[in-house]
C-alpha cells in the first residue's frame, strides 16, 4: 500500500511518448503533491529534455540501476518494458499503475476506471493496471445503463486515431498527407496500408478467429472491469486518418427497455460523461472538438427498433488524455486521498 506522505516521488516510464508528456501535463494541472518526478525512457530518448514544473528536467534511461525509489510509478512504455520491470519497481515498494495489456487480465492485479471500480483499488498487491483507451470510454457510457436496465449485448465499432500507435504513425499521417496533395510517392512504415485519406480495420495483430487482440481484449477488459463475466460484445476496430482522439459506435441490448430520454438522463448524471446530443441542430460528439478535454462525450441516442430493447450511441474522446494519462492520475489521486 502507498505509505502516507504530504508529497510523493513520481516516477514515469515512457515519458518520452505520446501519453507520458501527457502524464507530465495533469499531474501540474492538477497540483498532484509530488516532491520529485523522474522521467524514464529507452535507450533512444535518454538526454531529451521535458519541461517539468518550469524545470527541464532530462530523461533518464530505462534499466535495472536506473529505477529509482519511487512511491508511484506510472509505467506507459509498452508490454514488454512492463514485464521486464514492473514487478522489481513493485516488489521495491513502488506502487505501479500500468498501462499497457501486461497486466490487465492478471487475476491478481484490479483493472481501473476511476469512474467506474475505484473500489476494486484495496485488492491490489503493488501493481494497478488501466484498461485500453476504448474500455475506459466504453464502460463509462455502459455502466449507469447496465446499472438500470442490465445489458446482453454490445456491438461496438472503434475509430481509432494514429495517436494511439504513437509518434512515428503522427508523422506518417502528415507526411503521407503532404506527399498525396503533392503528387508524390511515399512507403508504409506504421501500417500496413496508406493511412492518409482511408480507413484500415486492423488495430493490433490478428488472431486465429480473424478477430485482433484488440477486439478480443475489449471484451474481456470491458468484462472485468464492469464484475459482469455474462457480458456479451463484439467488436471491431478501425484505424482511422484521425491524428488525436478516438469515437465509437455502439449498438446496445438490454434486458429491460430504456427509453432514449431515460438513457439521456442518466449518462448526464454519470462522472465524467458528457451528453452532447441534439441532430437537429447538429450537435453530436466530433474527435476535434473532444481532444485536451477530460470527458467522455455521448450523443445520436436513439432506439434501435431491430431487437427488443435496443438502444444505439455515439461517443467521442481524448484517447491520450482521458483514454490513458487522466485515468491513470485519477488513481493516483485516490491512492494518496486513502
Amino acid at each position: 500500500m502507498l505509505k502516507k506522505k504530504s508529497r510523493y516521488i513520481v516516477a514515469i516510464v515512457g515519458a518520452a511518448g505520446t501519453v507520458g508528456r501527457e502524464l507530465v501535463e495533469i499531474l501540474e494541472e492538477r497540483d498532484f503533491p509530488a516532491a520529485d518526478v523522474v522521467l524514464l525512457d529507452s535507450a533512444e530518448s535518454e538526454g531529451e529534455r521535458i519541461e517539468v514544473r518550469g524545470r527541464n528536467v532530462a530523461v533518464r534511461r530505462l534499466g535495472k540501476d536506473a529505477f529509482p525509489d519511487a512511491d508511484i510509478a506510472f509505467f506507459f512504455a509498452g508490454a514488454a518494458n512492463s514485464r521486464e520491470h514492473v514487478p522489481a519497481a513493485a516488489a521495491a515498494g513502488s506502487v505501479v499503475i500500468d498501462g499497457s495489456g501486461a497486466f490487465r487480465m492478471d487475476p491478481t492485479t484490479p483493472l481501473v476506471v476511476a469512474e467506474v471500480n475505484l473500489q476494486s483499488i484495496g485488492s491490489h498487491a503493488g501493481i494497478i493496471a488501466t484498461p485500453d483507451s476504448s474500455v475506459i470510454a466504453l464502460v463509462m457510457a455502459l455502466k449507469p445503463l447496465h446499472d438500470a436496465a442490465r445489458i446482453k449485448r454490445v456491438v461496438i465499432t472503434t475509430f481509432q486515431s494514429v495517436s494511439g500507435t504513437g509518434k512515428e504513425a503522427i508523422d506518417e499521417l502528415a507526411g503521407q498527407t503532404v506527399a498525396l496533395l503533392n503528387f508524390r510517392d511515399f512507403v508504409n512504415k506504421a501500417y500496413p496500408h496508406q493511412i492518409a485519406f482511408n480507413c484500415i480495420p486492423h488495430v493490433d495483430a490478428f488472431m486465429e478467429s480473424g478477430g485482433t487482440t484488440a477486439e478480443v481484449n475489449m471484451r474481456r477488459e470491458a468484462r472485468k472491469v464492469l464484475a459482469d463475466d455474462t457480458l456479451q460484445l463484439t467488436a471491431t476496430a478501425v484505424r482511422v486518418p484521425v491524428f488525436r482522439s478516438d469515437a465509437a459506435s455502439l449498438n446496445i441490448e438490454m434486458t429491460d427497455p430504456l427509453p432514449p430520454n431515460e438513457a439521456r438522463f442518466l449518462l448526464s448524471r454519470a462522472s465524467g460523461v458528457v451528453v452532447y446530443d441534439d441532430p437537429v441542430r447538429d450537435l453530436y460528439p466530433l474527435q476535434i472538438d473532444v481532444s485536451g478535454k477530460d470527458d467522455v462525450y455521448v450523443g445520436r441516442i436513439r432506439t434501435d427498433d431491430s431487437v427488443a430493447n435496443g438502444l444505439n450511441l455515439w461517443l467521442a474522446w481524448d484517447n491520450i488524455r482521458k483514454g490513458a494519462a487522466l485515468n491513470a492520475v485519477q488513481i493516483a489521486e485516490y491512492l494518496v486521498k486513502q
